[in-house]
């Protein structure tokens, strides 16, 4: 079996160029110009970083694929679905709001941006997923499957409930409606250790359905309204509310895979990750966490598994930096997502990805200098 392509460049630049050139050349040598986008809409998914968060990509990445698809005739606008917890963009209006405070405007990046899932995250389209065995129709935002042209631009880093958030995670998870994203975490619901539990009610603050409870300086999670989202697992500054078991979170990766070839089946794709600035927590968080090792570089391929594991692979290879959340951990043994995350199992959202025709785990890194 031919090993799909993944194409990669490193941080470094010299006199002669800068990193928006070395992405551009990568994406060009990936062979971004191959798709035809003449007069064709292409959405570009991207993560714009919760406020307060500092570690998501600059939106001078973004103008780099726009303009690049501007040059081959196509309609580039930059987009996102809207989040189940309460913070920056739970609506279109705030989302907007919080995109353009971290910079991604159309005078900064040459695109609109439009909210994939509309004004309240209930405009969507239900998608079969052919293969699925999670899911039978995935609902993703209606702005994201009119598009003709899918391009991935993700921010490489871990996540709480995934080990890791990279292109599928982007994909899948990013493009799903309010409902969609019901639908895939309602599998994984987190638990509050006790022992460790102060009741600070940072969680409270942090839950939009109102299934979190202190009582006695304890708090405690109501599953009949929680949907899993994980965003209280990150908000604890105790480390005292756990993601559900194994099985839960695997489901939940598999279920992103799952929506992510709802969202990319049957029409041109291209995925771009960036292993940069890479926080334990995922950028939905309104703060981000020291990196937990150092900046690898741009990753591009029009194969999502292929490059989630590359990147992977590329991370594990890093150097622990002294300091972060990956150094406390238990590492011996270890890969570092898993190493920070133990209860996570990110293998299991490219293994199902696989297996359901999305691409190939085997790949051939070729290096674009």
């Amino acid at each position: 079996m031919e090993k799909s392509k993944v194409f990669y460049t490193s941080m470094r630049t010299g006199t002669h160029t800068n990193l928006p050139k070395k992405l551009k050349k990568l994406i060009t040598t990936a062979g971004i110009g191959d798709i035809d986008f003449e007069k064709k809409f292409a959405a570009i998914k991207i993560h714009f970083g919760e406020p307060g968060n500092l570690a998501y990509l600059r939106p001078n990445y973004a103008k780099v694929v726009v303009d690049a698809i501007r040059e081959l005739g196509g309609k580039p606008f930059l987009t996102d679905c809207n989040t189940l917890y309460v913070g920056g963009r739970k609506n279109a209006l705030d989302h907007i709001d919080s995109a353009y405070e971290n910079g991604y405007s159309p005078f900064s990046t040459g695109c609109h941006v439009i909210i994939g899932d509309g004004l309240k995250g209930t405009d969507d389209v239900e998608v079969p997923v052919e293969g699925g065995e999670y899911v039978e129709n995935a609902k993703i935002g209606r702005a994201i499957m009119d598009a003709d042209v899918f391009i991935s631009l993700s921010h490489f880093k871990g996540h709480e409930a995934t080990g890791f958030g990279g292109c599928l995670k982007n994909i899948g998870m990013g493009c799903g409606s309010r409902r969609g994203k019901m639908e895939m975490h309602s599998a994984g619901k987190p638990h509050v250790d006790q022992e460790k539990c102060v009741g600070c009610k940072l969680c409270t603050r942090e839950c939009a359905h109102s299934a979190i409870t202190v009582e006695n300086k304890k708090a405690s999670i109501d599953h009949d309204k929680c949907v899993g989202c994980g965003r209280c697992i990150g908000a604890c500054p105790h480390d005292a509310v756990r993601a559900a078991s194994d099985e839960s979170n695997d489901i939940l990766n598999c279920k992103i895979a799952e929506y992510s070839k709802a969202v990319i089946a049957g029409r041109s794709n291209f995925h771009i990750s960036l292993v940069i600035d890479i926080s334990p927590f995922c950028d939905c968080h309104g703060e981000n966490d020291a990196p937990i090792v150092p900046d690898v570089g741009m990753f591009a391929s029009f194969d999502p598994v292929a490059l989630d594991i590359a990147c992977a692979d590329a991370v594990n290879k890093q150097p622990i930096l002294p300091g972060s959340l990956l150094d406390e951990s238990d590492h011996e043994g270890h890969d570092h997502f898993s190493a920070v995350f133990p209860a996570t199992n990110w293998r299991s959202c490219v293994e199902h990805a696989e297996k359901i025709g999305l691409g190939k785990r085997e790949y051939e890194l070729i290096e674009v200098k």
